[in-house]
């Protein structure tokens, strides 16, 4: 064999990370529906075998989108909870606020892999674990600044806020969306 005909192996450590990251992206654009080796293998400018090395089939890339996105949740929150220390419980939710409304711009993406990666754990029970990591990476994370009650309120009602907004006609202003969580996370006031 000439040198020529040989082909060397490109060294590319990060080409896992790489595929994970494309097949969030798809699963962004196209839903479950589009996830698949191929189109990733083109995204990503990968070999397709290179995509079936790293991941056997399509449910080793939802595992590994849900796990990338669940841990990038828990991340965002933590370092939100960090950031917050020093907050009053109600400058916290006004920051919570500002969240819900990042859902309908910059972060409609990483919210809209979310839902579907979580919708697809409904049927499979070996994705819960990674979908559940960030509604308790969020109590436990609150707890703290908000007390044990309205950290474990935080996630669920920040998911159901988000996915209402995201699929509203017309979206709810800041102060609508503010409202709710004043009302849910914080105590009447005398």
């Amino acid at each position: 064999m000439t040198e020529k005909a040989r082909r060397t192996r490109r060294h590319d450590p990060n080409r896992r990370e790489r595929i994970a990251e494309v097949a969030e992206e798809l699963i962004a654009e196209r839903g479950l529906e589009g996830l698949t080796h191929r189109a990733i293998a083109e995204r990503a400018d990968v070999s397709l075998s290179s995509t079936t090395y790293h991941f056997a089939d399509r449910e080793a890339l939802i595992r590994a989108a849900l796990e990338r996105a669940s841990q990038r949740f828990a991340a965002f929150v933590r370092g939100f909870a960090e950031a917050h220390a020093d907050a009053t419980p109600e400058q916290a939710v006004e920051a919570l606020a500002d969240g819900v409304m990042s859902c309908l711009g910059e972060g409609r993406a990483a919210m809209v892999v979310e839902y579907e990666l979580n919708a697809a754990a409904l049927r499979r029970p070996e994705l819960r674990e990674a979908a559940t990591l960030p509604a308790r990476t969020t109590a436990d994370a609150l707890a703290p600044l908000l007390g044990p009650t309205a950290a474990a309120t935080v996630a669920p009602l920040m998911t159901g806020l988000c996915l209402h907004a995201m699929n509203a006609p017309v979206p709810p202003t800041r102060a609508e969306i503010l409202s709710v969580l004043t009302h849910a996370l914080l105590p009447p006031r005398p």
